[in-house]
């Protein structure tokens, strides 16, 4: 079991996407209060009196959309000046990024995923249930924005849902030859949405590498990230392309990450729902900061039993959350 070091932190349930993987279309959602969402203080609270104290170092802004939280800049420069934090990075959507890409990066910020699941317009707004409205573009001058700027590694996100966009493979694909960017392609999952998962499955991440290798050829990646894909590269290319293959193998032995919600429930697996720890309401009752590391780190020692195959055993019926509320 790696060290678990490495925390993912929901700023925001809400986005301005819905996308069919992780919201069930005409679902309605309840979004979290502004009063019961965690404030920057207390973040920052928690971030340096827990949790870099029992050895968390490197910490990511997730969602919903992160950029919809009021003062999101500002959070990523407190965090990113903090001594002991050694690698901050967000995953966004990218709509709101070419407004914000060079302040988010004067911030401290260097390192950014943002979801690209299609090439094809029709098809991207489709897939976030936005159709008409012509989304697409605005998230692709986000990732040239985010490119100008200098983020490095800069990430693009594709989940692969079959019937929907795995022609697309190949072209996304190719967006790693000519530039540096690091496409990552993930399986889909049955979180968020478990009617399209029983309609549409999934594509395994053996086979998308056995079209790109009859292509161009593939070899294993020296690059090697701090997350669960496994990282390869077409020869010659500038950037790389990495697999997460959550359905079709198991790589819990090697789960280095929590999720810490926007309403400050501490969750040690994306997949099983047991054990989880409401570090906001003892946070606000006054609770003392040993005492919060100490339920850390007892649920730090849980976690290599809390993986993949038995997630059944911590969740009844379907997930309580959806993908957007935990935080992917």
């Amino acid at each position: 079991m790696n060290q678990v070091d490495y925390l993912r932190i929901s700023l925001i349930d809400r986005c301005n996407f819905r996308c069919q993987y992780c919201m069930p279309e005409g679902a309605e959602l309840d979004y979290i209060l502004r009063q019961q969402l965690l404030t920057n203080e207390e973040l920052l609270t928690l971030i340096q009196a827990v949790f870099i104290p029992v050895g968390f170092t490197r910490f990511r802004l997730t969602g919903g959309e992160p950029l919809l939280r009021p003062g999101v800049v500002d959070l990523v420069q407190a965090i990113a000046s903090l001594p002991q934090s050694q690698d901050l990075s967000m995953t966004t959507n990218g709509f709101l990024l070419a407004g914000m890409a060079q302040e988010l990066y004067s911030a401290g910020l260097r390192r950014i995923n943002i979801s690209l699941d299609s090439l094809e317009p029709e098809i991207f707004d489709q897939i976030i249930g936005n159709r008409g409205r012509a989304r697409w573009q605005k998230v692709w001058d986000g990732i040239q924005a985010a490119y100008q700027v200098g983020f490095d590694p800069l990430k693009l996100n594709v989940v692969v849902i079959p019937g929907v966009n795995d022609h697309e493979v190949m072209d996304l694909a190719a967006l790693t030859i000519e530039r540096q960017w690091h496409v990552r392609f993930i399986e889909f999952m049955p979180i968020g949405n478990a009617q399209m998962f029983s309609d549409q499955g999934w594509v395994p991440s053996a086979e998308l590498r056995q079209r790109i290798r009859a292509r161009w050829g593939l070899t294993e990646s020296q690059v090697r990230g701090s997350g669960p894909a496994d990282v390869f590269q077409i020869p010659g290319a500038k950037g790389t392309l990495g697999f997460i293959s959550q359905m079709s193998e198991c790589f819990c032995d090697r789960c280095n990450r929590m999720r810490l919600s926007a309403d400050g429930w501490l969750r040690p697996c994306l997949l099983n729902e047991s054990n989880q720890i409401d570090l906001k309401t003892a946070l606000r009752a006054g609770t003392d900061p040993a005492e919060l590391r100490s339920q850390v780190i007892q649920l730090l020692a849980l976690k290599p039993e809390i993986n993949f195959k038995q997630r059944e055993s911590g969740t009844t019926g379907a997930y309580s959350r959806t993908m957007s509320q935990i935080g992917g």
